[in-house]
């Protein structure tokens, strides 16, 4: 006789069965921010408060009220009186334009060895990597007026070896400060100094690529050069555009190196380029609001062509996927 319930038997528990715990609530919620707030604090009165000053200030002029030398200097509202005299100034065209053939030449020189040396040190097989980055970024560790100072010295007819074995041939010194090689010569500190920088982001970029796309290709067939000219370069390529935009924005910003070539040659004036025009502006004819306002000038110029840079490559890699 066999007796029947009419309850249903209860589920076997779960092994891995545990209480559901609530989430320790966090007894620092404010760690965050104090993290954050020394950077936050920084930014504001290095950065912003600065850009925001110089924006008031561009929209101002100085008016000297009484005469003599009892006269009193009021700062009074001029509107975009000093917008007008900065583009009316021929100094700004010309430094422009020395901007532009300076970067024509330091900008793709280099990336192009940039990548160079990113491309050869990801080679299979290369020994002393490590080395080699070093060595290539070294330079870079330099202060920028350190090395227009040794350069210069090397530039120099009466202190340069090159210039010493030009002339020991009997073709005489190299024109390094003259108007026909200045900007190579300002070109050359720039790329001595900016390769080891450009190339550490290029070469990060190619070390994040798997390796089994590689070894897919060595598979198929493909050499060592076709893999980096077909697989390697446009995979980096967001690597190049970040790099290419800070060069432009490291060419717009130009100064330390002028400036300290200026006492060794007559080629460099006051106003060679717009930094120095700023310069001049600023502490040695006392005109801050015409200094301010070259000052917001280039710097929606730099904001400008770093938007252009990076629209431009936007538009190229959407091409590339339709």
């Amino acid at each position: 006789m066999t007796v029947t319930s009419d309850r249903k038997a209860a589920p076997p528990a779960r092994a891995d069965a545990s209480p559901t715990r609530k989430r320790p609530r966090s007894r620092t919620p404010f760690a965050p921010y104090l993290f954050v707030g020394p950077a936050v604090v920084l930014f504001v009165l290095f950065m912003l408060v600065p850009i925001i000053y110089a924006a008031y200030l561009s929209f101002t002029t100085y008016r000297i009220t009484g005469g003599g030398i009892l006269g009193k200097k009021t700062k009074v509202f001029a509107g975009w009186d000093n917008y007008v005299a900065v583009f009316a100034d021929p100094a700004l065209g010309s430094g422009f334009w020395h901007l532009a053939l300076y970067a024509v030449i330091a900008v793709p020189v280099t990336l192009g060895l940039a990548l160079l040396f990113a491309l050869l040190l990801d080679t299979p097989g290369v020994r002393a990597t490590k080395f080699g980055q070093t060595a290539i970024f070294i330079p870079y560790a330099v202060p920028g007026v350190i090395a227009a100072l040794l350069w210069g010295f090397m530039y120099l007819p009466s202190t340069s070896p090159f210039s010493y074995i030009t002339e020991a041939l009997g073709w005489g010194a190299i024109p390094f400060l003259e108007s026909s090689g200045i900007f190579g010569s300002l070109a050359n500190i720039a790329i001595w100094g900016g390769v080891g920088f450009n190339m550490i982001i290029i070469y990060t970029s190619l070390t994040s690529i798997p390796a089994e796309i590689y070894e897919a290709a060595r598979i198929d067939g493909a050499t060592e050069r076709q893999i980096a000219l077909r697989i390697k370069i446009p995979l980096v390529v967001p690597a190049l555009i970040l790099t290419g935009i800070f060069s432009v924005i490291g060419a717009l910003q130009l100064y330390g190196e002028p400036t300290t070539l200026k006492p060794m040659t007559d080629v460099i004036s006051q106003t060679w380029v717009p930094l120095m025009t700023i310069y001049r502006n600023a502490f040695l004819t006392d005109d801050l609001p015409g200094a301010a306002a070259l000052s917001v000038v280039l710097a929606l110029g730099t904001v400008i062509v770093s938007g252009l840079v990076m629209w431009l490559s936007n538009r190229r890699n959407k091409g590339e996927k339709s």
